[in-house]
């Protein structure tokens, strides 16, 4: 009977090591998505899905605005097509996360499927500044940076999932969760910004598809609408924002 090579223990420790500096980075990112992932579980809950369902989405999905977006869709009228294209438009920027880590991810071997699956944004925000701790290994630091924010999501979710109904709380209106959690996106980059024209122009856009093309309608017109117009001004936007010291245009 054959057995399977222990992994040497110099490699071994090597492994650990890597596992717990990716925790340290990552307990903000466990802070952040425990309250998110169980407010997500809740929401799934008080829409009237069993506990399987969030925690399906989270495991496959894994991209926390989307999930929000689809868990209302999936109370709304069928429409595979809409869905998708939101879909895609919501997370395009991962196009933009996945060219940028196309160097770091190189000579992960096995793990690269992984890595490239759990790209998410706040591991693209520790992993793409290229630091790296001292007595790791790399390719197993970006693997457990990876496992760790997903299981962080995935645990929070099925916790708001599987508890919701201990809770000793009401949670009718649980749903205002989303726009709550676009109001904070929202919020967080018109502090960022120095011009506001792009989030007025957004807002403006928005508004008009809603009365043009009515409550079901209006979220695919307006996010094709904005893309459009900001790609056609974008050099003109791109004007008005002020070169920082050290940048070069």
């Amino acid at each position: 009977m054959s057995t399977a090579t222990p992994c040497p223990p110099g490699r071994a420790a090597l492994i650990l090591a890597s596992a717990r500096a990716a925790f340290r980075v990552t307990i903000p990112i466990l802070i952040g998505f425990g309250f998110c992932g169980f407010s997500y579980g809740l929401y799934m809950r008080s829409l009237g899905f069993e506990p399987l369902f969030p925690i399906l989405m989270a495991l496959t999905i894994f991209a926390g605005s989307l999930e929000f977006i689809m868990a209302s869709m999936l109370t709304g009228p069928f429409a595979p097509l809409t869905a998708f294209v939101i879909g895609l438009i919501v997370n395009a920027r991962h196009l933009f996360y996945g060219i940028a880590m196309l160097d770091r991810y190189r000579g992960t071997g096995g793990l690269k499927p992984y890595l490239i699956y759990g790209l998410i944004d706040e591991t693209f925000s520790i992993l793409g500044m290229g630091y790296v701790p001292q007595g790791v290994d790399r390719r197993w630091y970006y693997f457990f940076v990876s496992l760790f924010n997903e299981s962080y999501w995935v645990l929070s979710t099925a916790a708001g999932a599987l508890f919701s109904d201990g809770l000793p709380f009401d949670t009718r209106g649980i749903e205002f969760v989303l726009p709550a959690l676009f109001l904070a996106i929202f919020m967080n980059s018109w502090q960022q910004e120095r011009q506001h024209i792009s989030s007025i122009g957004g807002l403006a856009i928005t508004f008009c598809c809603l009365m043009a093309f009515g409550t079901h309608y209006f979220l695919l017109a307006s996010m094709a609408c904005i893309v459009l117009l900001l790609l056609a001004f974008r050099r003109k936007l791109s004007a008005l924002v002020p070169v920082q010291e050290g940048e070069h245009s």
